[in-house]
């Protein structure tokens, strides 16, 4: 089948196109930077501070399209850890401000790296709101096509966004912990192979290595590096599955800060897969933690 489960999740960009004027489409950048963390006593726990990609987006960006800002207004300002998905009252005012009402259709993309999108689409899910999609190849298809982009800001009105909760797409570190000897749980780390196996000594958070237990499937595999697009559905399912993937099992993923594992989780609910939850924390929290068990190699 080469249909994606649920297409829905994703839109094209000749369906964009043919939509930049309705009413209630909502349509944002979540691009990032990622930048080196400026304090060293810190970098060594968290070695990246992801800085916001407004400018990028002020630059060019699709018209009509605003920004949000993933580490300035989406991240828990009360947590050490960095990127923490911010409290639902915290969340709610800040997708109200940005224009997003309950009856919007929020079309996300991002002017860097697609997780940054993917970050979002998750968030929105996990406060209620399922009526958001990904712009499938981004910016940067829609640039190669010779669609028009803009450096004009207009901000949306605010809007009236009722927020609710999702518990079961964000988990803790002590639910990580009892599914690491559960043979029904498939824990998914979703970084590349040199972080994953600990032999990456510039990406380091606290201690090298992985959880106990986890596969490996780098976010890079599920999407053209070249075009941005996401891999047709029989390619994602195979990549999915010869890592060990199991439809029956209940899936969580995790990265360094729970940004890139939302591409995964993003991924894998496009083709049906369900059951599935990002470890929010990820291993800027476990890798710090020494109370934990870790494996590398």
């Amino acid at each position: 089948m080469d249909q994606y489960q649920r297409a829905e999740f994703l839109v094209e960009t000749d369906w964009l196109a043919a939509n930049l004027n309705e009413t209630n489409l909502r349509i944002f950048d979540c691009g990032a930077r990622p930048a080196p963390n400026p304090d060293e006593l810190q970098r060594k726990k968290y070695p990246l501070k992801p800085k916001s990609g407004r400018a990028l987006f002020e630059k060019k960006h699709i018209p009509g399209a605003n920004h949000i800002d993933v580490p300035g207004d989406l991240s828990d300002e009360n947590s050490e850890l960095p990127l923490m998905m911010p409290p639902v009252k915290q969340m709610a005012a800040a997708l109200a401000a940005a224009g997003i009402s309950d009856n919007s259709h929020v079309v996300l993309y991002s002017s860097t790296s697609p997780m940054w999108a993917t970050r979002v689409w998750w968030m929105l899910r996990a406060v209620g709101f399922e009526n958001t999609s990904i712009l499938n190849g981004g910016i940067a298809k829609w640039v190669a096509e010779d669609r028009p982009v803009s450096d004009v800001v207009s901000p949306y009105a605010p809007g009236k966004f009722t927020a609710g909760q999702n518990n079961k797409l964000l988990v803790d570190k002590k639910y990580v912990h009892k599914a690491i000897d559960n043979s029904d749980i498939t824990l998914i780390h979703a970084l590349t192979p040199s972080v994953y196996d600990g032999s990456n000594d510039s990406l380091v958070f606290g201690r090298r290595g992985r959880i106990p237990g986890s596969i490996n499937i780098p976010s890079e595999l599920l999407y053209d590096q070249d075009t941005g697009v996401y891999l047709p559905h029989p390619a994602l399912r195979t990549v999915f599955e010869k890592a060990g993937c199991c439809t029956n099992n209940e899936i969580i993923i995790y990265c360094g800060g729970g940004i890139n594992a939302t591409l995964d989780a993003f991924a894998l609910m496009l083709i049906g897969y369900e059951n599935i939850s990002v470890y929010d924390g990820s291993m800027c929290e476990w890798g710090n933690d020494h109370s934990l068990p870790i494996e590398f190699k």
